[in-house]
């Protein structure tokens, strides 16, 4: 299963103040190269079913439970080059490695590997960047493993090779990581050390049921 989550904007150019003028012709000009990242996260999408599909002919198993994907929002876009000191201009845009996002969620951990180790194997596709957070987590407790990949985008004006951002992460990491989210980031108030100590624990706890489900797992196989 897919989930994708895009945000369009339309601009107005003819009846915007002069002096927003240059920033919302930036804008308009990456709108209209924004399909190249949404067609990026199809391509990926795409292989990352067919590998799913040849595990489930081939070993009667589905390694990934479900596939969520989303391309940045213009403002998201802006407010990392802001942050980033990039220039408002369409090379500043394309610096960005993480405008086209995809996240994996597999059962066990080995199937995190597994799943990247084949993507980044395939011939058109070129790893770029890779973190590992679950052999070496952040502070906070969060696991996930990040690569970067180029994936080529067939267009009528020729070939583009485009970044995605793909992370990869079993579920118990990725309910960790929502829920850890939706305390830290979506409410207002700071978490206390005692909260964070708490998250960290919960971390730690759900890393240990990833490790018995993934004993059981291969018993049973």
């Amino acid at each position: 299963m897919i989930l994708e989550k895009h945000d369009d904007l339309k601009l107005d150019l003819e009846s915007m103040p002069e002096n927003l003028k240059p920033l919302a012709l930036v804008t308009q000009q990456f709108m209209e190269t924004r399909n190249i990242y949404k067609a990026a996260i199809k391509e990926i999408s795409t292989k990352l079913e067919i590998l799913d599909d040849e595990f489930s002919v081939k070993h009667d198993y589905n390694p990934i439970h479900h596939i969520e994907s989303r391309v940045k929002s213009i403002q998201s876009i802006f407010a990392k080059m802001e942050k980033k000191g990039l220039d408002m201009t369409i090379a500043g845009v394309n610096a960005l490695t993480d405008i086209a996002g995809i996240r994996v969620i597999c059962n066990y951990k080995d199937d995190v590997y597994t799943i990247a180790k084949l993507l980044a194997a395939q011939d058109d596709i070129e790893l770029i960047r890779e973190k590992d957070y679950i052999t070496d987590p952040k502070p906070s407790g969060y696991r996930s493993l990040h690569i970067v990949v180029l994936v080529p985008v067939f267009l009528s004006e020729g070939c583009k090779r485009v970044p995605v951002e793909i992370q990869i992460r079993t579920i118990a990491m990725d309910t960790w990581a929502s829920l850890e989210h939706e305390l830290k980031y979506k409410r207002k108030q700071k978490l206390s050390e005692k909260d964070e100590l708490q998250l960290l624990r919960c971390a730690e706890a759900m890393a240990e049921v990833d490790r018995r489900m993934q004993e059981i797992h291969k018993e049973l196989k």
